[in-house]
């Protein structure tokens, strides 16, 4: 296994979000603008790759029996992390992004990757997959939200797309919006997938 193989599958092959269906719950909710898809990935993909690297450090002295509870307890000490930081740093994202901060601990992607890839693997495959996986998933979620917010709002980060005069499409800032474009974006990484 090689770094770039490992980076690459997490963006396209093995797309968390698309291809593997995982986090869906931050995924759906936080999307409804590419600013917080973008701060949510951006966040994820921060304890992705922190819990990546001290899982696969650590992993010869964590015994079988405990090792689920260890990597959760690794996981929400980078998220505390990330909570502390984001409340002090970017507050108007914080409180956008409310709850779902605090529920990346139990997040599958990140869980997930630490028992079935960093336990497993060396320290530098454990950072290309999680380099990889992490920008797959925040790829996916700033597009999600891009989505949804041109349709929704007529706006992209903010900035207006159509001018005074577009009439919005509401359900797409609303949770029906979040599951068509997500069943939409999903059909065209399956159709792209299968040439």
């Amino acid at each position: 296994m090689s770094f770039s193989r490992e980076f690459v599958k997490g963006i396209w092959v093995e797309n968390p979000v698309f291809i593997l269906l995982l986090g869906l719950c931050p995924v759906l909710a936080v999307t409804t603008s590419a600013e917080n898809g973008l701060g949510m990935g951006l966040a994820s993909s921060f304890v992705l790759l922190s819990s990546n690297i001290v899982v696969s450090i650590i992993r010869p002295v964590v015994p079988d029996r405990v090792r689920i509870p260890v990597y959760i307890v690794i996981i929400a000490s980078f998220v505390t992390i990330v909570d502390l930081v984001m409340s002090g740093y970017f507050r108007p994202l914080y409180n956008s992004l409310g709850l779902f901060i605090p529920l990346i601990v139990v997040n599958c992607i990140i869980l997930g990757r630490a028992e079935a890839f960093a336990s497993k693997k060396s320290t530098p495959l454990a950072i290309a997959d999680a380099l990889g996986m992490g920008l797959g998933f925040t790829l996916a979620l700033v597009m999600l939200g891009s989505v949804r917010e041109i349709f929704g709002n007529g706006t992209i980060f903010n900035v207006s797309l159509f001018g005074p005069d577009y009439i919005p499409v509401l359900v797409m800032i609303l949770p029906p919006g979040a599951f068509l474009t997500l069943g939409i974006l999903t059909g065209i990484f399956a159709a792209l997938e299968k040439k």
